[in-house]
């Protein structure tokens, strides 16, 4: 099955440009999804109710790279978490498929460039530091919280804790070493309240089941007398 996703800047924008892709594509009317905010919104409630909808097998296009992603961090995650559930991608601008060699050949580029940008990030931050401490302004802080709340890792998530990926696939999406990768998954628990939510339901499991034993038994004493 095929999806098309749009998403414009605003709500006065026309979409018409984008949509126009269904028909060359033959996309259903139903599996359109689109969304009217700025790219830099990482609440998407089309693209997230997309996400949700995939199977394996189908294919999300998009018209371009930018309309899905907001950095090439977001475009390789996104694609990896396409590639979890066995769906192929399409930007049509940049000619990107992820079933041919060519779109493969592009994504292993794509991961290259960000490799390499995010060790010169670290590299600027590493000497930006020693001139800091040279110059007596360093100061040391408390370690930044990291709080995920990108909709893509929601969905590694959710399949993590379904069963469907790994920890060490989920770790590898997200480029974290695994002390940083638990930490991080604390953290959203803790502020989306999931283990108080778990546990919860477990006690009414518990005590569910303590009924249905009660139950039984009442019912074989009755059968006795």
């Amino acid at each position: 099955m095929k999806f098309l996703y749009v998403r414009v800047s605003t709500t006065e924008q026309n979409t018409q440009r984008q949509t126009e892709l269904s028909k060359i594509y033959e996309v259903d009317n139903d599996n359109i999804y689109i969304d009217k905010l700025s790219g830099e919104n990482t609440n998407r409630p089309q693209f997230t109710d997309m996400l949700s909808k995939l199977r394996k097998g189908d294919t999300v296009i998009v018209e371009s790279y930018s309309r899905a992603s907001r950095s090439t961090k977001d475009l390789l995650e996104l694609v990896e978490t396409l590639n979890k559930k066995e769906v192929n991608f399409i930007s049509v601008k940049e000619n990107f498929d992820t079933t041919t060699p060519a779109g493969k050949m592009m994504l292993t580029m794509f991961a290259g460039f960000y490799q390499f940008e995010r060790e010169m990030m670290l590299l600027r931050q590493r000497e930006g530091i020693e001139i800091a401490k040279l110059n007596g302004k360093y100061k040391m802080v408390g370690r930044k919280k990291l709080v995920p709340n990108d909709k893509v890792f929601e969905v590694l998530y959710k399949d993590w804790k379904n069963g469907k990926i790994k920890t060490n696939d989920f770790m590898k999406a997200l480029g974290l070493k695994r002390n940083t990768f638990y930490r991080r998954i604390a953290e959203y628990e803790k502020d989306n309240n999931i283990i108080q939510t778990e546990k919860n339901l477990d006690k009414k499991m518990r005590e569910l089941n303590q009924k249905v034993r009660e139950n039984k038994q009442d019912r074989e004493q009755k059968a006795v007398i």
